[in-house]
């Protein structure tokens, strides 16, 4: 389904990748792990166009898309969950995911009602403003809103990156759910593991470069690598 080859990005005289290669198959969850500052971010900022590759290749479904504009990779059918939620703070919870409401062809389209029911959190929340919201709230509004684009990709960055336990574990929940629906997904986050449990294949980065890449049983299997790549 998506296929980076050997992806260099930069910004501005700094580069940061240095030919980074992944793929993730149709219904396939993905994860994509690294310390801080390793180049997470930027691979995934460097898919969804906003930041222009300087060297490499991304296609998806078979289509290049590293020089299209970030609306028309999205357009494609690749959702973004983004670090840091973006939602907007002076709409409330039903208007920021009907703003992204598109059907795209999809068998199945995610609507609010849909989305509620993934989230019934949200569904209480309808008439807040996002800015009213908690952290793990928004974080649940970001998912919402990428779905109600019916992505065929959907990418998130930093999962569950500063959310209180019990919101991590819906957080997670939902991702199987969704797995389970045959949704591919290509997740950034720190939970090993978490993601060893849901993702079928990973990718560490260290210095912009794909420094380990197996399965879950490999990845739980080779602590050493744990410990150098990540730090745990």
């Amino acid at each position: 389904m998506l296929r980076v080859e050997g992806l260099c990005s930069a910004y501005g005289a700094s580069p940061i990748l240095f030919g980074v290669t992944l793929e993730v198959r149709a219904g396939e969850v993905v994860s994509l792990m690294g310390r801080n500052g390793m180049g997470k971010t930027t691979t995934i900022h460097s898919i969804m166009g906003i930041v222009p590759p300087t060297a490499g290749s991304i296609t998806f479904e078979g289509r290049t898309i590293q020089s299209l504009p970030p609306y028309a990779i999205a357009r494609a059918g690749l959702g973004l969950v983004p670090e840091g939620r973006q939602i907007f703070p002076g709409l409330n919870v039903r208007e920021n995911l009907v703003v992204a409401s598109r059907h795209a062809g999809t068998k199945q389209a995610w609507t609010v009602e849909t989305v509620f029911e993934l989230f019934p959190r949200l569904a209480e929340r309808r008439a807040n403003m996002g800015a009213q919201l908690s952290g793990g709230e928004q974080q649940m509004l970001a998912i919402g809103r990428a779905l109600m684009t019916n992505p065929r990709l959907l990418i998130l960055d930093e999962a569950t990156e500063g959310l209180a336990p019990l919101i991590r574990l819906e957080i997670w929940r939902v991702l199987r759910y969704l797995k389970s629906l045959g949704q591919s997904i290509l997740i950034v986050d720190k939970h090993v593991d978490a993601l060893s449990r849901i993702a079928d294949r990973h990718y560490i980065l260290e210095k912009g470069v794909v420094a380990w890449e197996g399965n879950s049983a490999d990845l739980m299997r080779n602590t050493d690598k744990q410990h150098q790549l990540l730090g745990v």
